[in-house]
This record gives C-alpha cells, sequence and structure tokens, in this order.
C-alpha cells in the first residue's frame, strides 16, 4: 500500500480504479480506509478513479495530536496534500458521518479543487452532539486520567491502530497524560462549538456558502437523522438528494451490513450524478 508523508507523518493510502474523474471517500468515525473500499470498487467500474487514505489517527497511519486545529480539519488539510501529490488537482471529495464534515469543511478552505460533493449519512442534532463527543474526545480524556498513555494505547480504536503500525505504540507513549487530555478538551471544545449548527461543525451560513454541485444521502438513525440530511440539502444551492432509507430506525447507529448492501446503489446514484454534471459543464 502506498504511503505519503505529510508533516512528518505517514498517510497510507491506494488509488481504486484507473480512469476517469477523480473522487475521493472517507468512512465516518475514525475508521479505516477498508471501510469505503466496496464503494470506491463500485464506483471505479462506473469509470471513476477513487483515491482512498487511511486518516491520521486511523487505520494504519500515524497518530498525530495537534490542538492548533480541529481533527477534521487537520484531516481535510491532509486529503488536499495527498491529492495533489497523486496528481489531483480537482476532484470529488466525498465521505459519511465524520467523512461528511470533513468533506464540507475541505470544500470551504479549498473550494478551487473541488468538483463537487459525495455525502452521506449526514450527522446532526442534540444526541449525536452527545454521543459523538463522548466517542471522541470525553472516553480518552477519562482513560488517559485513571490509567495514563498506557490505558490509551489499550483502547480498542488504539490497540487496533497499533495491530497495523506498531510504531503508533511509540508515538501515543512520547505524549504525557496532561498534554494528551489539553488537546483532546481543545478538540472537544471545537466540536461542541458546532453542536448546535445544522450540520456538526458547519454552520448555515457556511453551508449556503458552498456554490459548488453536491449530492446528499441522508442516514436513518439517531446519529444521523433523516431530517439532517434534508436540511443539509436545503441549504447547499447546489445539491440533489436521494432517500435510501424512508424509515429511520430508533438506534444510535443502523446496522452497517445496511448501508452496505445499498453500495452498488449508492455508486450509481454518485457516478450518475458525477457523469451528468460533467456533462453538463461541458
Amino acid at each position: 500500500m502506498p504511503v505519503f508523508i505529510h508533516e512528518n507523518l505517514n498517510l497510507h493510502y491506494d488509488i481504486v480504479g484507473d480512469h476517469g474523474p477523480w473522487a475521493a471517500l472517507s468512512p465516518g468515525g475514525r475508521r479505516g480506509m477498508q471501510a469505503v473500499r466496496g464503494l470506491a470498487s463500485a464506483l471505479a467500474r462506473s469509470g471513476v478513479r477513487v483515491l482512498i487514505f487511511d486518516r491520521r489517527n486511523c487505520g494504519a497511519s500515524d497518530v498525530a495530536f495537534d490542538e492548533s486545529r480541529a481533527e477534521d480539519q487537520a484531516w481535510a488539510d491532509d486529503l488536499h496534500a495527498l491529492l495533489n501529490h497523486v496528481g489531483a488537482a480537482k476532484a470529488w471529495i466525498g465521505g459519511g458521518s465524520s467523512g461528511c464534515r470533513m468533506s464540507l469543511l475541505y470544500a470551504l478552505k479549498y473550494p478551487q479543487q473541488v468538483s463537487g460533493l459525495l455525502l452521506w449519512k449526514i450527522t446532526g442534532g442534540a444526541f449525536a452532539a452527545r454521543r459523538l463527543a463522548a466517542q471522541y474526545f470525553t472516553d480518552y480524556i477519562r482513560l488517559a486520567e485513571s490509567g495514563g498513555m498506557a490505558a490509551v494505547c489499550a483502547s480498542e480504536h488504539f490497540s487496533a491502530g497499533i495491530s497495523t503500525n506498531p510504531g503508533n505504540r511509540e508515538r501515543l507513549m512520547q505524549f504525557t497524560p496532561e498534554t494528551f487530555i489539553a488537546v483532546m478538551r481543545e478538540w472537544h471544545r471545537r466540536f461542541a462549538e458546532g453542536a448546535s449548527s445544522p450540520i456538526l461543525g458547519v454552520s448555515e451560513n457556511q453551508l449556503r456558502s458552498i456554490q459548488i454541485p453536491a449530492f446528499v444521502i441522508p442516514g436513518n438513525d439517531n446519529t444521523h437523522p433523516l431530517v439532517a440530511g434534508q436540511r443539509l440539502h436545503a441549504l447547499l444551492p447546489e445539491s440533489e438528494l436521494a432517500i435510501l432509507f424512508p424509515v429511520q430506525v430508533d438506534a444510535d447507529v443502523a446496522p452497517q451490513e445496511d448501508w452496505q448492501r445499498k453500495e452498488p446503489e449508492i455508486a450509481n446514484l454518485f457516478a450518475g450524478f458525477i457523469h451528468r454534471r460533467i456533462g453538463l459543464s461541458q
């Protein structure tokens, strides 16, 4: 698997497909690129070349904790450098859940290098804000407070990352618990600031300012409520909407298997949107 070094970090990536317009896909949470490989492969069969990568603190890539910017903004900056590295000066940027938030931040910071947006499982609402703040930050603060960095290394997420990238244990242990906690608290503060926005972390005015094509597929659970996707579609001036799950389940997160079964349909919707929009712009 290729590795790109950016800001002294090893970022693992892959390119699925060898022709067609460029796209980049990112999964939700802190999941690695394998979570979107199936969707990327389906898109590639429709004539779209797709970049996938393990974001910092995800999968086999290096861990890094920097309080100067939010984690999802760092992901967007990493993706920008990586796309330039592979020669994709302009691409369709897409993601689900946290990958959706990162894609929106990317479009806001690098609008001239975005052909359009491919967004699914949109996060919004008070429940999502509380749940994700704990999952991303508070749980790790408590681990560091009670067991130091060894406890953080032993957590389910970071122990999995260490198994694929053993050097991450040393990187984590180089932090004092106090420094790590300070970064987590700052990231939590930034996250909480955007909790009341229609889409977590992105204001209504920011969304209205995004003047590029977007395709929106709402989620169907309490973290990714249907209404959040509908609201995003209403706020993005150049967006199209497809509802694949009209009934919302009363669960923190809908079964991932349900979405995996929809990957061929999602890929067809995204590929059709891309090719149609390219035709309109010619």
